[in-house]
């Protein structure tokens, strides 16, 4: 089931009932309407891949209890052990089987061998890469006795199977969640209200913003060659926005979604575009991937505490792990070490905390030393984005040399039969980071947009983004990018 579609629409307003009305104020029954919701929510898309879900919690469950019961360190690593090897073996073989095949076949054939390997038709379960890390976190603080397990089930497999964060995260950590699932929870108009507003939010990033972006976006990048450098450019630049649109306009339908249940998730994006430096843009992007990646992996891996050399290899390896974790395909490979390689620097230089304001703060506009930072690392990451969407590196490396051809700095191509759409397309992503701008210093950008505005002109604001999500919303909903993830 998708946020942006009309099964959804329908969906959300009676889990809201059933769940404030019909069961009161027990929170036994309301864990149980948001569990049985959240596996109905999953079950629409592939009711056969349920099990999996249901499977890994248990596993989970159990997991967590014997690690926290086991009488010595020996008992307690082989119980780790045994949860990882399962779990990362499943996100593996759905995810990377047919990758590692291909692979190999590949080296194999650069030798002058051949070889007959037969390939699957894996289906990849929707958001294996997500409920599995939500285990895993739970696993690991356990180990570590940063948390007790739970004992009541229900809890627990609310607290994986949370149908906002189902899908596609934010990556939720027991310290966090689980303490809200065991504790009563009260309606609240002000949180419904600002959650509503979230939602709305979320959907304008995704339907008007993400889903028209990816048509001219995807048109460039399929036909990369019948393009001059200059459309190139435009491509990439629609792809970023896309993608930002797509991936945060989920995580604000999921945040707003989880307020109007009484519940409070982990932050997801805080406005990456407006990043000075690639160390500050990773702490804005993603956040919870990222932060699960610092404490779960870089850390046990020793961080920066043993030596320069140790310190430049565990941030490599945490960034081509986490770009891996993104897909199967060399690109993400590549985007991850891109990433690290541009981190390097800032940490070597000891400069990779010197922006943890927000910019500008207090301010319209930012220095031009703000605004110098911000276009060279969005530029950057732009860069780095071709390889997130390439569909190989040889397609990457092809769009790239289209770019820096001697057609970089001519017209750009007419992509639509109008030519109309597109200026407009680029009229509503110039509104969007305006927006995005000056709500910078909020936890979304309409948070407090308008607090002091008169009623009229608050509410009419609200129902020309509503009037644009009904504009350019399509009949049948379009997937989230991170849905493949």
């Amino acid at each position: 089931m998708l946020f942006n579609s009309l099964e959804f629409a329908l969906f959300l307003p009676a889990v809201f009932l059933i769940y404030w009305v019909a069961a009161g104020k027990s929170l036994r029954l309301q864990n149980i309407v948001l569990l049985l919701a959240s596996y109905l929510f999953y079950s629409w898309w592939d009711y056969r891949f349920l099990f999996l879900l249901v499977f890994s919690t248990l596993l989970d469950y159990f997991s967590g209890i014997k690690i926290h019961e086991a009488t010595s360190a020996r008992h307690k690593k082989t119980w780790l052990l045994l949860n990882v090897i399962i779990n990362v073996g499943f996100l593996g073989f759905f995810k990377y089987y047919n990758f590692f095949i291909d692979s190999f076949v590949n080296l194999l054939t650069d030798f002058g061998l051949s070889a007959h390997v037969s390939t699957l038709n894996i289906i990849l379960p929707i958001g294996i890469s997500f409920y599995t890390f939500h285990g895993l976190s739970y696993i690991f603080d356990i180990y570590n006795k940063k948390i007790e397990p739970t004992r009541n089930f229900t809890d627990y497999a609310l607290f994986v199977g949370f149908f906002p964060l189902l899908v596609a995260g934010p990556i939720e950590r027991a310290t966090h969640l689980l303490p809200q699932i065991k504790s009563p929870r009260q309606f609240r108009q002000s949180d419904a209200a600002d959650g509503l507003k979230q939602i709305l939010w979320g959907l304008f990033k995704k339907v008007v913003i993400a889903d028209n972006c990816a048509t001219y976006a995807n048109d460039i990048f399929n036909h990369a060659g019948d393009y001059h450098g200059s459309t190139l450019v435009i491509g990439a630049l629609f792809f970023a926005f896309q993608i930002y649109g797509d991936f945060s306009g989920y995580s604000d339908i999921a945040l707003g979604t989880a307020r109007l249940l009484g519940f409070d998730l982990i932050r997801n994006f805080a406005f990456p575009y407006f990043s000075r430096d690639i160390a500050e843009f990773w702490r804005r992007w993603h956040v919870s991937l990222s932060s699960w990646f610092r404490d779960y992996l870089y850390i046990p891996l020793g961080g920066s505490k043993r030596g320069t050399w140790i310190t430049i290899r565990n941030i490599l390896i945490t960034f081509v792990v986490s770009g891996f974790w993104h897909g199967a395909n060399w690109t993400f490979v590549v985007w991850g070490a891109l990433n690290g390689l541009s981190f390097l620097p800032l940490q070597l230089l000891n400069k990779k905390r010197d922006h943890l304001d927000v910019v500008a703060q207090g301010r319209l506009f930012p220095s031009v030393k703000e605004l110098a930072g911000m276009i060279i690392t969005f530029s950057w990451v732009v860069f780095g984005w071709i390889f997130f969407r390439a569909e190989s590196i040889t397609h990457a490396l092809n769009y790239i040399s289209g770019i820096f051809s001697d057609t970089l700095f001519s017209k750009p191509d007419k992509i639509d039969d109008v030519g109309y759409f597109m200026e407009m397309n680029a009229l509503l992503i110039f509104f969007f980071m305006t927006i995005e701008w000056l709500g910078r210093e909020r936890n979304y950008a309409i948070e407090r947009l308008g607090a002091r505005w008169p009623t009229w002109l608050r509410w009419s604001f609200y129902a020309f983004i509503l009037f644009l999500i009904g504009m350019y919303m399509k009949t049948k909903g379009t997937p989230f990018i991170y849905f493949q993830f």
